[in-house]
């Protein structure tokens, strides 16, 4: 088992269970995520007899980066895994910090008809030290510390929900990595009950909802998921979380030629969530050979973006990244794949 699976507290337990103080779980805390060390005979405020036992039950390996590309703000990373499987992490720079996009399960099985991570199903959740260990090579990598953490890589994060608020935790424990958790950003496909969850989880993380619709009828035609969790229901949970938590909501976008650009479906989304505390994120699409849509022209994401706007929704562009990269979500991991 990798140390890196363990949150603080569950560290402060395994301390006690062995008849030692709970205060050297914030040693070995710091010794990992602020030290970052690479050995536990580095550590030098334990004694070695216990971390013999600590060698004995956990393991501090690292992932290896098995390709890294490079664009202007932007690395993307294929790393392997210790069964051979692989995943992609973006680091973006941005003029506030550094962000990365880190993914949460090996493959999904979410099926979204425009995503290039769904092509390949799912195989297995992460564990939570692959995705904590997602940030900490890119960190090193980089040689600077990670300010934002979105969770919007290949994988559903709320169809690996346990490991992933364990992993937010990990991430904002001041003996951690001490991202706040406002700079924090979970995405979902719209799994109701774990967003109902998610409601009382304690960190207050941002919450961005993977709309890309504004019927029932032409999301279920490009998310399945919409079938079994349908935008009426959806959108009554949604309500509920901004009413609980008082925090703005994020809806994601991804414009379609053809598909879900068209003036009535601009008019379709204002009248879904106007009132609502929460803001449209447009997406321009990363197009990709083996799937069938095309980006909208830059004219008509401009034409949406003002439909939205003169209807008093907030709405942005998502500055893109990585455009002469695998810049598509998965792209990198599918190119091995086919290999």
């Amino acid at each position: 088992m990798s140390i890196y699976d363990l949150t603080k507290e569950e560290l402060e337990e395994y301390f006690i269970n062995h008849g030692e103080k709970k205060f050297h779980a914030d040693q070995l805390f710091s010794w990992l995520y602020e030290k970052k060390i690479t050995s536990f005979d580095e550590v030098t405020n334990i004694k070695k007899e216990f971390l013999e036992i600590i060698k004995k039950d956990f393991s501090i390996k690292s992932l290896k980066i098995l390709k890294k590309e490079t664009d202007v703000d932007v690395n993307k990373y294929l790393f392997l895994l210790d069964d051979k499987e692989c995943i992609e992490t973006v680091l973006m720079k941005h003029d506030y910090g550094n962000s990365i996009c880190i993914s949460s399960q090996v493959g999904c099985n979410m099926g979204c008809s425009f995503c290039e991570s769904g092509r390949v199903k799912k195989k297995r959740n992460l564990k939570v030290s692959e995705m904590v260990r997602q940030v900490l090579e890119v960190e090193e990598d980089l040689g600077k510390r990670i300010s934002h953490v979105v969770i919007m890589g290949i994988g559903e994060p709320f169809d690996n929900y346990d490991n992933v608020m364990k992993f937010l935790k990990i991430m904002n424990d001041p003996k951690g990595l001490a991202i706040g958790s406002r700079h924090m950003t979970i995405s979902t496909c719209g799994i109701i009950p774990k967003i109902k969850e998610f409601i009382n989880f304690p960190l207050q993380v941002n919450l961005a909802i993977s709309l890309h619709a504004p019927t029932d009828e032409l999301r279920s035609k490009l998310m399945p998921i919409n079938k079994a969790y349908p935008l009426k229901d959806l959108m009554v949970v949604l309500k509920e979380y901004i009413k609980v938590t008082n925090r703005r909501l994020t809806f994601e976008y991804i414009l379609l030629d053809g598909i879900n650009d068209r003036e009535e479906d601009a008019k379709a989304l204002v009248k879904l969530i106007k009132g609502m505390n929460a803001y449209v994120n447009l997406i321009p699409y990363n197009e990709n050979s083996k799937l069938e849509y095309n980006r909208s022209s830059g004219m008509q994401i401009m034409k949406f973006y003002d439909i939205l706007k003169k209807n008093h929704i907030q709405v942005t562009i998502r500055r893109e990244f990585g455009s002469n990269i695998s810049a598509a979500c998965g792209q990198l991991r599918s190119k091995k794949e086919e290999l």
